[in-house]
């Protein structure tokens, strides 16, 4: 059963010990797994108290889940407001497609996701953290801009839920099964290639059809 502690009400937590702590409960995840890391192991790496890592986080799964969150954060900061216009959906969708596939094909990111196929069904509350920090988050920042995009009237009125989903599927094809498998990884050119294809494809089933989105009249 894993350890729980109660977090007592004290400072602020201190950014500069917050990274160093997510920064050495990434690499140790990566590399031990989640079932053999230990917060020991992680006070250790990082500098930083076991006593004060409890403060912030007060079971291996909440650390955990910060560390996945830390991360998908980076597809949408990575790109700046500019590229995130509601009017203009296909250099947003561009620049969340690169960033998107961009983490999909980090080692560290390849290496949680084994990590984590590895404990399914013996893991349930990591396996549940992962996915309110990964794909649930992520799926839902898109749903969002799509949701801002047909407000601002650039894209047709649809069903966001699904094509939110539909939009990160397909970036998650054999490319990134073999990536997984450690068969190699495409090339930035084929990966460029992807995303253009993707954004094309969506757009042609959700844009508003006119010159401006690259379509037909």
């Amino acid at each position: 059963m894993e350890e729980q502690k109660t977090p007592k009400p004290g400072r602020p937590r201190d950014p500069e010990r917050m990274r160093r702590v997510i920064e050495a409960a990434a690499q140790q995840f990566l590399e031990q797994g989640f079932e053999r890391t230990s917060m020991e192991a992680v006070a250790k790496a990082s500098g930083v108290s076991k006593m004060t890592i409890y403060s912030y986080f007060p079971t291996k799964s909440a650390l955990f889940e910060a560390v996945i969150g830390q991360r998908t954060d980076a597809v949408f900061e990575v790109a700046g407001d500019e590229d995130l216009s509601p009017a203009d959906p296909g250099t947003a969708l561009t620049a969340i497609g690169r960033n998107f596939l961009a983490l999909m094909r980090a080692d560290d990111v390849m290496g949680k996701h084994r990590v984590l196929f590895a404990a399914a069904g013996a893991q349930e509350e990591a396996c549940y953290a992962f996915f309110r920090q990964g794909p649930l988050k992520i799926l839902a920042r898109v749903r969002d801009y799509l949701d801002s995009a047909i407000a601002a009237g650039s894209l047709e009125s649809h069903d966001t839920v699904a094509s939110s989903d539909q939009f990160l599927s397909l970036f998650l094809g054999s490319a990134h099964i073999k990536a997984m498998l450690g068969l190699g990884k495409p090339t930035p050119e084929e990966d460029e290639r992807l995303v253009a294809g993707n954004v094309a494809m969506f757009l042609k089933t959700y844009g508003l059809h006119t010159p401006s989105n690259g379509h037909r009249k």
